[in-house]
């Protein structure tokens, strides 16, 4: 069976995730190495917490949907977590500046232009 490494892009599927598995090509033509990437749907019923940015590696298995052929079958990296209290504090601390900012005057600290003579 086929195995791939790839990171998560979306988890907002009940029990499914896409992952992005990236590889490298050389073109013919012009000698130069070039990045590709697929997405591929991957079920993820065992693995309970999958977040984006998580580095997973999924196995094939037979069609279990249309575009579904892939389990995650270990997840190698997580991703940082961020809790969402600690992104309501750092959005009032941006509303907090931006009210309390210095007010910035609009007139120009260049010197007057001169007139051609």
């Amino acid at each position: 069976m086929r195995q791939k490494k790839g990171i998560v892009t979306s988890a907002k599927m009940e029990g499914t995730v896409t992952v992005a598995v990236h590889s490298h090509a050389f073109h013919p033509v012009y000698k130069k190495r070039f990045r590709k990437s697929k997405k591929f749907l991957a079920d993820a019923v065992g693995i309970e917490d999958l977040q984006e940015g998580d580095m997973v590696i999924i196995t094939e298995c037979r069609p279990l949907s249309k575009r579904k052929h892939f389990r995650v079958t270990e997840v190698v990296e997580r991703a940082p977590r961020v809790s969402a209290l600690q992104e309501e504090e750092g959005i009032e601390q941006v509303i907090h500046r931006e009210k309390h900012a210095p007010e910035v005057s609009k007139k120009s600290e260049r010197s007057p232009k001169k007139p051609q003579a």
